[in-house]
């Protein structure tokens, strides 16, 4: 299928053309109506061509001041150098305009002056006549590009919220069908019964209590991005305890998160999948069952957080599962969060068992 949309390069060729014969145009027009008033006779149209062709190195120039302008912006701590990198430009841009004008007065002498114009003496005189006016032009290329920039930033920003609403609504939903899944909801509230008829009732209703939060935060907090550490291994811990009671002393889980990373900002639903994919392909293809250990650790400003179980490596059955988020989603929403600041990595461990490891800035509330 062929692509309708504009080529970028050329519309904006189309609008710099548009822009600057619009203003040579103007300036060609006043030169023509200052003649006429002062009196002058003869042709006008040589003249007029003269000023309209003049502002031709201009129009050219632009394309290179606008990629000068986006390699060298004027932010603080880069002043001075984006300073002197501009100066240098408009310098090189004015002197090569005005050379050009020049050339063509002094070839064409389209006023008619006796003796014909020095190239010198007509570049000095049309340099110090439009240095304000090529200031202001230079200016307005630099206004124009840094209002566009930040126009296309923003833009790129709302483009990337609404793919990351987009992808955390999909880990939501994946979450949710997983977790409602009917034999999952079978075995679950089938050990909520068997509790009942043993008269275990402070287990039964903690167990209800624990299914009905685990399924609130799952629909509620589908909204936000990130949350705190803490509420990230509350949200784990109810999936844990749902799935101890489906596993029983099958399921052997640890978790090794210091309180003084509790204030940490992670993606919502991050732990949870990861040890939703360890229970599937390690405790659950096992008689024996298997342990599930969960650590996090500070490195400066770098928070690590580990998923280990002791099930097989099969990297196929890992990377992907039919009915949980899977580790690809994990990293288009980190990347999304925080680019290549951010890794999820899945490995091996040389001891038995597989690990995933999810590295990212330490950030706090």
């Amino acid at each position: 299928m062929t692509d309708a949309r504009p080529n970028t390069r050329s519309t904006r060729w189309t609008w710099i053309a548009a822009i600057w014969c619009a203003g040579a145009l103007f300036d060609a027009s006043q030169t023509i109506f200052t003649m006429r008033a002062m009196g002058a006779r003869g042709s006008w149209l040589s003249p007029f061509v003269i000023v309209f062709v003049s502002w031709l190195p201009w129009m050219l120039a632009t394309p290179l001041i606008v990629e000068l302008a986006r390699r060298r912006p004027i932010v603080r701590g880069a002043v001075l150098k984006a300073g002197i990198a501009h100066l240098m430009a408009f310098a090189i841009v004015s002197m090569v305009a005005e050379a050009w004008s020049a050339m063509l007065r002094v070839i064409s002498n389209p006023w008619h002056h006796n003796p014909p114009p020095d190239f010198v003496d007509t570049w000095y005189s049309l340099l110090t006549d439009q240095i304000v006016t090529f200031v202001i032009a230079y200016a307005l290329i630099l206004t124009v590009t840094y209002v566009v920039e930040s126009r296309e930033k923003v833009q790129w920003q709302m483009s990337e919220t609404a793919r990351l609403n987009g992808e955390l609504s999909r880990a939501q939903l994946a979450a949710l069908r997983s977790q409602m899944d009917p034999h999952f909801m079978f075995n679950t509230l089938n050990s909520i019964v068997g509790l009942v008829r043993d008269q275990r009732n402070d287990a039964a209703i903690g167990m209800i209590v624990g299914l009905s939060e685990f399924l609130r935060r799952a629909s509620e907090d589908s909204h936000r991005a990130q949350v705190t550490l803490t509420e990230e291994v509350e949200y784990l811990q109810r999936y844990i305890d749902i799935q101890k009671v489906r596993f029983g002393d099958r399921l052997r889980v640890s978790l090794d998160i210091p309180v003084e990373l509790g204030d940490a900002q992670v993606p919502n639903l991050l732990l949870q999948p990861l040890v939703e994919n360890a229970i599937k392909h390690g405790v659950s293809k096992r008689v024996a069952g298997g342990e599930i250990r969960v650590a996090g650790a500070r490195y400066d400003d770098t928070l690590r957080l580990t998923v280990y179980n002791d099930g097989p490596w099969v990297r196929e059955d890992l990377e992907t599962t039919s009915d949980g988020v899977g580790l690809g989603n994990l990293r288009t929403r980190l990347q999304i969060l925080h680019g290549d600041r951010s890794e999820l990595l899945l490995r091996p461990v040389d001891t038995g068992g597989v690990e995933v490891v999810v590295t990212l800035p330490f950030l706090e509330t």
